[in-house]
């Protein structure tokens, strides 16, 4: 049978049912010589499966967001999400970075800093942020807790209501990571270019209850972020600007106040538009900061292009037909 998009759960009454609400207009691809669809498979009617979701005794998907969440996304532009990964999730997900550890690099090429010297974001000018990447494509099990997130089912009805049934992986995971001092990040993002021109490629909407993000971060977060220990920052509101950011306000030299800090635990979730205005504060705290970040689009869109001509070998084998369908290619 085709394999269904997590944004379709099995039918619970287990038959099939005259009328079925299709999640898209999507058209059959085939991975692996077996057709699969992102949003209600063709074979859905047959085999009884139907676009609700069951609670989480099931492993299928919670319900979608609350009213107040959505409330709070269009105001801000950004949603935390407590506890969404279990202690044992988190646990799962630092040994694994543990393991591959001596792969992460740091950003001390004048070239590959993400802050102007001597400006409020650029730490003590000698520690820069460290990344590492490849986290679907490593040995099992060390990839198993980062492959989940792509389709785990406490976070797909976030990601089904932000980005629409369908959503797909836009850019390559990557785990990031400070030490006391390391450098922040530049504010960026935004609906607008620096010339105050829109911004086709990165666009927020809300029409008529219905959420459109044309690209959408997922942080999720493997170590705590207490008040001032630094890390994302957030400019609430800034997904509908209607002027240019300030160039000194992108590095934090005038109205810092207006810079949000969200204070999160490991385990902790936060979801952000792309179209908002984001960036990250010089890292305060003596334990290290960690956050794997996923970007995803509508099903139709593309910002990245990773997808092409196709994603690494070693990042497909072993997939959950849920997870490979996050990995679809834009299509209508």
């Amino acid at each position: 049978p085709a394999s269904p998009h997590p944004s379709a759960a099995p039918c619970s009454c287990g038959g099939p049912r005259s009328m079925l609400t299709r999640l898209g207009s999507r058209s059959l691809r085939r991975v692996a010589g077996k057709p699969l669809r992102r949003g209600l498979p063709v074979a859905a009617a047959a085999s009884g499966f139907l676009p609700v979701r069951r609670n989480m005794a099931s492993s299928a998907p919670e319900p979608g967001m609350s009213a107040t969440e959505k409330f709070f996304f269009d105001l801000n532009g950004f949603l935390l999400v407590r506890g969404a990964l279990s202690p044992e999730e988190v646990v799962e997900a630092n040994a694994a970075v543990d393991a591959h550890a001596e792969n992460i690099r740091e950003r001390t090429d004048p070239e590959l800093r993400n802050t102007k010297r001597g400006t409020p974001l650029a730490g003590d000018g000698q520690a820069g942020r460290r990344d590492l990447g490849g986290m679907l494509g490593w040995p099992k099990p060390h990839c198993d807790i980062f492959r989940r997130l792509l389709a785990h089912p406490k976070l797909v009805p976030y990601l089904v209501d932000l980005c629409g049934p369908g959503y797909r992986l836009d850019h390559l995971p990557l785990l990031i990571s400070q030490h006391r001092g390391s450098e922040g990040f530049a504010l960026h993002g935004g609906p607008l270019t620096s010339s105050g021109a829109f911004n086709p490629v990165l666009q927020y909407r809300c029409v008529q209850g219905q959420f459109f993000n044309s690209l959408l971060a997922m942080s999720v977060q493997l170590s705590d972020h207490n008040e001032g220990d630094g890390g994302f920052c957030v400019v609430r509101g800034s997904h509908k600007v209607n002027f240019p950011v300030p160039d000194a306000f992108m590095h934090a030299q005038i109205a810092q106040e207006h810079l949000h800090q969200p204070a999160t635990n490991a385990g902790d979730v936060v979801f952000f538009s792309e179209a908002t205005v984001h960036g990250a504060l010089p890292w305060n705290a003596d334990h290290e900061r960690r956050v794997a970040l996923y970007r995803f689009a509508p099903a139709t869109l593309s910002y990245g292009r990773s997808y092409t001509p196709s994603w690494p070998a070693d990042m497909l084998e072993g997939l959950t037909p849920a997870q490979r369908a996050v990995l679809e290619p834009p299509y209508a």
